[in-house]
């Protein structure tokens, strides 16, 4: 029987196997209004109710085959919202079907969505509207059973006055008659858990890059792209030589304006990005790896609930860094882990050594999973299967085991006990009794409940992270060096921006430099107007533990500029701890806060000590 302590639905008994959503897009009052018709089957004998999961919405009416059925909303929970319990006219029995329709609206409150004003947009023409799902903030967007344990089917037909796209497939358009209106039709045939639901309306152009995809984008940001992502279906060609056939038809991605969230939200069909990406020289492109590694690793194959997140991320990291490798050599891959070894630290300094969320397999009963979002599922995760695969005996082993973990749960929700019996099976079937007795000697116990840094320390391929070292140790060294000197634009020519990044954030782990250095190390590697969101963020950070007050202005103007957590959060945390940048950190995001996602807004509001 599945369990989710984060979803008040009645899981236990029913289940959900299709929804659709007819919907309209009103910019005005920044509502959706319409209905979600739910298919749904018990899972258990005697049901008389359906409790849904829903958050700020307003529901008018439910019915079943056009009649009326009696509903209560709950009083609403802190962070779960309120339970929608439906009576139903007859009793159900294991097995039964039957069909229920919610009349609703969304409403000013609803996390899910955000509606951007035109100044908000690239264009500055038209309003935007794009929703965010993950993790339980579904049921801001429609009732449904919110838990990733119900894997299901949806179509909608969405009535707006601009271009609507969804995590589904396109299967038509009406244009209205009268008005400017027109009705955009999608299917998702594939079963999904109720994160994955998706949708976005603006001024939307599309690019085709690809057999199977196509950027959107505001017009305005259309070239530039289609250009930034032309290597697509080379990422997916690679997955699929690793793992499974690409299973969802369609791989398109939507370029975002800068208030998403998120560096990419892997909704099925129709990946959302960052417009942070758009570097002008591809450096940042591996953000799509993962989310096309998303395709296998938690779009196919999901975590029960969100205690078990990390076979999500850190399955979907382990495969993302295996692309990159195949693609562009092992040395590249084993970098990235060493970069995200220190997110991970971060994540963990952030949190505290001891605090439960730094635990691969948290507990989550009573707490928002939106507050134990960090590096830890994606990095921890990352690093045990990486010490899996050694310990193992390596990729030959490990490879052929992944494909097979891909398809033993296709199509499944599955939590972390799940994953261990396949894996001893596994191994136990296919390599013998040797490969168990190493398994027996895994600390399970340290590595899915242990608090703090993983329990091992992996060690990678340090080749590209060398002449970064080599610098950083250069600058400390010329620290009572005033000015410093033995320095130049060449240090730096022949650095990746992944190495670039690196460099910096050594050198962010020395006692701070004097504003002197930062001067000079400004003016020959030109970091502050620099493109590449990821060196900027480095180079802020930097700046800001040493108290350097002239970056100051550009903090702000970065971190009001930029929704994407990983970037506007660190940025105003560290500007309020900076000598003399509390007031201006909680000015600027108070004036700005209608710019972020509503899911940023209260993160960062807890970052400020302003949440209510």
């Amino acid at each position: 029987m599945p369990y989710d302590p984060t979803s008040q639905s009645n899981i236990d008994e029913l289940k959900t196997n299709h929804i659709h959503l007819d919907l309209t897009v009103d910019f005005s009052a920044k509502t959706l209004t319409g209905s979600a018709e739910l298919e749904l089957e018990a899972v258990a004998d005697n049901v008389s109710k359906v409790v849904l999961d829903t958050s700020y919405i307003d529901v008018r009416s439910v019915s079943s085959n056009g009649r009326a059925l009696q509903f209560s909303l709950a009083k609403r929970h802190e962070k779960y919202g309120s339970a929608l319990t439906v009576a139903l006219e007859t009793t159900l029995s294991k097995g039964t079907k039957t069909k229920v329709t919610v009349e609703y609206a969304t409403t000013q409150d609803c996390t899910a969505c955000q509606w951007l004003e035109p100044s908000q947009t690239v264009g500055k023409k038209h309003p935007y509207l794009f929703t965010q799902c993950q993790a339980i903030h579904a049921r801001s967007l429609l009732p449904c059973q919110d838990s990733p344990s119900i894997k299901l089917t949806y179509s909608a037909k969405i009535t707006t006055p601009l271009r609507a796209v969804m995590s589904a497939v396109p299967t038509g358009e009406d244009k209205h008659a009268a008005g400017d209106k027109t009705t955009f039709k999608f299917e998702q045939k594939q079963r999904i858990p109720s994160y994955l639901i998706a949708l976005a309306v603006g001024n939307l152009e599309k690019r085709e890059i690809g057999p199977r995809s196509a950027v959107w984008t505001e017009p305005e940001v259309l070239e530039a792209a289609a250009w930034e992502f032309v290597d697509t279906e080379n990422f997916i060609r690679t997955g699929e030589a690793l793992l499974t056939p690409y299973d969802w038809g369609r791989y398109d991605l939507l370029v975002l304006p800068a208030s998403f969230p998120y560096g990419g939200m892997e909704n099925p069909c129709l990946t959302f990005v960052t417009p942070s990406l758009l570097a002008g020289d591809r450096s940042l492109v591996d953000v799509v790896a993962h989310e096309i590694a998303h395709s296998w690793m938690g779009n196919l194959v999901t975590t029960e609930n969100w205690e078990h997140f990390w076979l999500n991320e850190g399955f979907t990291v382990f495969v993302e860094r295996k692309i990159l490798g195949r693609m562009r050599g092992k040395e590249h891959s084993e970098f990235s882990a060493i970069l995200g070894k220190k997110a991970l630290q971060e994540s963990v300094d952030l949190y505290g050594q001891d605090h439960p969320f730094t635990a691969l397999r948290p507990c989550l009963r009573g707490e928002d999973p939106d507050d134990s979002f960090s590096r830890v599922p994606y990095e921890k995760g990352f690093n045990l299967l990486y010490y899996l695969e050694k310990h193992l005996g390596g990729a030959e082993v490990f490879e052929p085991y992944l494909r097979a973990h891909v398809q033993e749960f296709a199509g499944r929700s599955i939590n972390t006990d799940d994953w261990k019996a396949f894996l001893y099976s596994f191994m136990e079937k296919n390599f013998g009794q040797e490969k168990v007795d190493l398994l027996n000697k895994v600390d399970w116990e340290a590595w899915l409940a242990g608090t703090g840094m993983p329990p091992v320390d992996n060690k990678f391929d340090d080749t590209l992270a060398k002449a970064c070292t080599c610098l950083c140790k250069k600058w400390d060294d010329s620290r009572h060096t005033i000015p410093p000197t033995g320095f130049s634009t060449e240090d730096i020519k022949d650095f990746s921006s992944t190495q670039k990044v690196v460099f910096l954030e050594k050198v962010s782990e020395l006692n701070p430099l004097p504003h002197g250095h930062l001067d000079t190390m400004d003016k020959l590697y030109e970091l502050t107007n620099v493109r590449n969101s990821e060196i900027r963020l480095r180079w802020h950070l930097l700046c800001l533990k040493a108290d350097y007050e002239k970056i100051y202005p550009e903090v702000v103007a970065f971190a009001s500029s930029m929704g994407r957590m990983k970037m506007c959060r660190p940025l105003l945390r560290s500007l309020y701890k900076a000598k003399n940048g509390a007031e201006l950190a909680r000015e600027t995001f108070i004036k700005h806060r209608s710019f972020f996602h509503p899911i940023a807004a209260a993160m960062i509001a807890k970052d400020l000590g302003l949440s209510k």
